[in-house]
């Protein structure tokens, strides 16, 4: 039963990558509708970088533009392999009899294939970083920390709710 649920929680992260990835080729940034250079852009879930709250000068806007276009290819490159890494997992996980060494080997190609997406989505985001002035970054920063105490207040609120329902 772990074996499925480490299957089913893998290939919704593999899922949830590979969606950023093909958002990021189409040049949307990760994990945001939209687009545009001034767009919110860039990140996984949860990493999304808030460009358009960052008031970027048209100088700033035009090299994220060209950061996603130079991107675009490596990050579309990525997402194939992440639909193939994934359809071969799922494939060795419902083949009979059960073969533990495709199952393995798949699994690791999975997360290598996850691998080079964060690493290429980590190189992307800090060449943007890299564009911001240092008051850019400063509130950045603090947009960052604001976004998690509001994740965090809602995670709370449904961890109460199931609580809740759960005492009922």
């Amino acid at each position: 039963m772990k074996r499925v649920r480490y299957f089913i929680t893998g290939a919704v992260m593999a899922a949830m990558l590979a969606t950023g990835v093909s958002s990021y080729a189409q040049g949307q940034g990760f994990g945001r509708r939209g687009g545009g250079p001034g767009a919110p852009g860039l990140g996984g879930p949860g990493l999304a970088l808030p460009l358009r709250e960052l008031n970027l000068t048209d100088a700033q806007q035009q090299q994220v533009q060209s950061i996603r276009e130079r991107r675009r290819d490596e990050a579309q490159q990525i997402a194939e392999r992440l639909r193939t890494a994934m359809e071969a997992q799922r494939k060795a996980v419902e083949a009979v009899p059960v073969n533990e060494s495709l199952i393995r080997s798949s699994t690791q190609e999975l997360a290598d294939v996850q691998a080079d997406a964060a690493i290429a989505q980590a190189h992307a985001r800090g060449e943007i970083l890299s564009i911001l002035t240092a008051d850019q970054r400063a509130q950045l920063t603090k947009l960052q920390a604001d976004r998690e105490a509001r994740v965090q207040q809602e995670r709370t609120r449904q961890s109460e709710r199931r609580q809740q329902r759960q005492q009922q």
